[in-house]
């Protein structure tokens, strides 16, 4: 993965070049069969995860979301020291992602406002749309 392909990636897509550097000397590709389990609720989160190719299936109680290429998840646990992870993420197809280790994952967000910005829009939007219409 290289700098200028994490550019493609809404959520990176202002980052300075710096930044990206950083997440591409720090983070690893990943890959997953359908089904796989790649978070658990309940488990100390160790990082975020960047859909590269494929979907995700978000699992909580009360509900689930599919997530495809562009999107992240984990990020909750970044953002609450000592959190848990608060759903189950598996693979919904064959997908690729890039797994971003939690003090990487940090330092990009305390350094980088745009992603910043964008990761807090993103989270919003999320809560948001998971709000009981009334």
């Amino acid at each position: 993965m290289t700098a200028d392909e994490l550019r493609s990636i809404p959520l990176l897509a202002e980052a300075t070049d710096a930044g990206l550097e950083r997440v591409v000397a720090s983070s690893g590709e990943m890959t997953c069969h359908a089904g796989q389990i790649v978070a658990l609720e309940g488990d100390p989160g160790s990082g975020m995860f960047l859909i590269l190719d494929g979907t995700a299936l978000v699992e909580w109680r009360g509900g689930s979301v599919e997530l495809g290429p562009g999107a992240f998840f984990g990020e909750l646990t970044l953002l609450a020291p000592g959190g848990a992870r608060i759903a189950r993420v598996r693979a919904a197809s064959a997908m690729r992602c890039l797994a971003i280790p939690r003090d990487d994952a940090i330092e990009l967000i305390e350094s980088e406002p745009t992603v910043a910005l964008a990761m807090l829009r993103e989270v919003a939007r999320r809560f948001a749309s998971a709000l009981p219409d009334d």
